[in-house]
């Protein structure tokens, strides 16, 4: 073989194992965006409401449902709904749980995002509380006094209608904007005459003798918590979503027939006492199912938002709450 060939020949060896080589970068290129879009980022709120989440974390049901579809999760505790909206907002989230009424305020501020599932719902899990030694004993009494909630919350909403109830409006009493956690020390201080917040500070309140229930949402508001997914993440991954949903399903189940241990599982999780956190799963019903009458009561909140012009421009509600991944899932209503 003369050299002429010889040079030709290994230029060609040269081209095929470029192209080869190039080949193998762009698998491996591709194999780390799969990777990457098989991670599933969670939004997470340490509060009893969203027990059946945290269970399904610390049980290893959410690693072993997702490894099912060969995905992952990442997870981060947020201190409020809003920061978890704020997350979800900037990309940094593709998956959050909070109240029904911060998930429409989100959905009406632009974020492409859907409810894909309830978590739990509980009239006895959002109350009107007072001191012990409080002279208020009825929400009409609440006329010119101090009463705090956390505005954007499902609890601003609980308070509405309980003044509503009593012919009463929010001008009819000194509002004032706090956060949950801070509430039942203003309270204590007399810094305020009322507070309405939700699990795990009125049962903490209530157990210490710091504070006693006026009303809770018995009959008037059934309180759901909604898991909620941005809708391009659950587009490109359903079976993503729907292993998640699976898993939290199984954290449910654990709740109900195993409310101790499950309490003991994740009262670290909470920063709340076991037996106080026993006692709050009396008040919920985790189930990831969205039955009418879940969907119904979301579809009230959001007619609320618009009465008060919260929200300025109308959702439709049908495709807001998409049933597709839980009926995927085999969770029916």
């Amino acid at each position: 073989m003369n050299k002429k060939n010889i040079v030709l020949i290994m230029g060609l060896v040269f081209i095929l194992s470029m192209i080869a080589g190039c080949g193998s970068n762009d698998k491996n290129q591709a194999d780390k965006k799969d990777e990457s879009a098989a991670t599933l980022r969670i939004g997470a709120q340490p509060y009893p409401l969203y027990a059946s989440v945290y269970v399904a974390k610390d049980k290893g049901y959410l690693e072993e449902e997702l490894k099912k579809v060969g995905a992952k999760y990442e997870w981060t505790d947020f201190k409020s709904g809003p920061l978890v909206n704020e997350a979800v907002a900037s990309g940094h989230a593709d998956i959050g749980f909070m109240a029904d009424m911060p998930a429409i305020l989100a959905k009406s501020s632009g974020q492409d995002i859907q409810i894909v599932a309830n978590i739990a719902y509980g009239e006895k899990a959002l109350a009107l509380i007072v001191s012990p030694n409080s002279d208020i004993t009825s929400v009409g009494q609440l006329k010119g006094k101090k009463v705090a909630y956390a505005k954007g919350t499902y609890a601003q909403h609980l308070l509405s209608l309980l003044l509503k109830k009593e012919g009463l409006t929010f001008n009819d009493i000194q509002s004032v904007n706090l956060a949950a956690g801070d509430m039942p020390a203003a309270l204590e201080n007399g810094q305020i005459d009322a507070a309405v917040l939700w699990e795990q500070f009125i049962s903490q309140s209530v157990a210490a003798n710091k504070a006693r229930v006026v009303a809770d949402g018995t009959g008037i508001k059934r309180g759901n918590l909604v898991t909620y997914a941005m809708k391009p993440y659950a587009q490109d991954h359903p079976e993503v979503i729907e292993a998640y949903i699976k898993a939290c399903q199984r954290g449910s189940e654990y709740i109900k027939s195993n409310p101790k241990e499950a309490a003991e599982l994740i009262a670290s999780d909470m920063k709340v006492e076991p037996v106080i956190l026993e006692s709050i799963f009396k008040n919920l019903q985790y189930d990831q199912a969205l039955k009418n009458e879940d969907i119904d009561e979301i579809k009230k909140v959001k007619d609320y938002l618009l009465d008060e012009k919260m929200i300025q421009k109308d959702i439709e509600m049908d495709s807001f709450i998409n049933l597709t991944y839980l009926k995927a899932a085999g969770i029916e209503k």
